[in-house]
């Protein structure tokens, strides 16, 4: 028997805005995958943080997640996550405690310890704040403190966020936040969907590291991975060319709207940019159902994750709705 039926399935959304469309549309648009794959059964949706990126309107990320929150009923709604050097512990800690207030048992946390964006967009976001990625053990330390029970003595909380408990996920592209993950008993989600190259040492570190805590008594892993499917191979194949054009236009840095499928990328990048393009995607599972159900059996065979978390980022709405239909279907 298939490993898919024993699987969490998921959905990452980075409310990708097409050339021809708007950030409304977008979020409306991301709206509309939440209840679907809520309608579905999929475990939990999150949203992105990306600043300066004119394809990306999930930048203010707790803002986007009370809107899904209010207008879906069970979903798991969490970021994928929050950039933590780019923020104060205790602004986090005082959003994500309004948002577990308000929709309690749903909101969770996941966070990463790169700031996600070029210095000078680094910069117009903290201002005088001194963040840095080398700062992350201790702002995720303080974060669980704003988000656990009072302490003795203590004299900043988080109103609300206090004693909410908000499940915290450590995210990551290599090896660093497998290590601390490990170290503090949290749930990890490798980054796979476009940086696959470390996801079986990353899994290993994490497992071979793990030390139970409160939250988790064994490791919990989740990794990340791009979908196109649709009812036939070569469909599959003309969608994706979306995909391919927003990545090649990501290392050139030109624009990131979504853009229409093409017949054929030939002629429209080089051999390295290629390459480069296969690299980063290196974990897509492209094609129809059958094709689809081949890769992720032999993902779920190689790395014995828990979970399973989709990105998908065809054209279309309506692609991208059947898209998850057909991977529901799997299981």
């Amino acid at each position: 028997m298939s490993r898919l039926t024993d699987t969490a399935f998921s959905v990452l959304d980075l409310a990708p805005i097409r050339d021809d469309g708007s950030p409304a549309q977008a979020l409306h648009n991301s709206l509309a995958l939440a209840r679907h794959v809520e309608h579905l059964g999929f475990s939990r949706f999150w949203v992105a943080e990306h600043h300066n990126m004119d394809g990306i309107a999930s930048s203010a990320t707790a803002v986007l997640l009370g809107y899904l929150a209010a207008n879906t009923e069970r979903l798991r709604l969490g970021s994928g996550g929050i950039m933590l050097p780019n923020h104060a512990p205790l602004v986090i800690a005082e959003q994500f405690g309004t948002l577990a207030t308000l929709y309690p048992g749903r909101i969770e946390l996941g966070l990463g310890r790169a700031p996600g964006a070029d210095h000078q967009t680094a910069r117009a976001l903290r201002r005088d704040r001194l963040g840095s990625a080398d700062d992350f053990p201790q702002d995720v330390e303080e974060l669980r403190q704003l988000l656990g029970p009072r302490q003795p003595g203590q004299q900043v909380i988080a109103m609300p966020g206090i004693d909410s408990n908000v499940p915290i996920w450590l995210l990551g592209s290599s090896l660093f936040s497998a290590q601390l993950a490990a170290q503090e008993g949290l749930p990890y989600a490798f980054a796979s969907h476009f940086a696959p190259r470390y996801l079986h040492q990353a899994i290993r570190i994490y497992r071979d590291n793990f030390q139970p805590s409160a939250v988790l008594d064994k490791p919990y892993v989740m990794a990340g991975v791009p979908l196109v499917a649709a009812p036939t191979d070569e469909e599959a194949d003309y969608l994706a060319t979306s995909v391919f054009q927003r990545v090649l236009n990501l290392m050139r840095g030109e624009s990131l709207r979504l853009q229409p499928p093409v017949e054929s990328m030939v002629g429209r990048w080089l051999p390295h940019e290629q390459q480069a393009v296969g690299d980063f995607l290196g974990l897509a599972v492209i094609g129809g159902p059958d094709k689809i159900r081949a890769r992720l059996d032999i993902l779920l065979e190689q790395t014995g994750v828990d979970e399973l978390i989709f990105t998908c980022d065809v054209y279309e709405s309506a692609d991208r709705l059947r898209a998850f239909d057909i991977l529901a279907g799997l299981r």
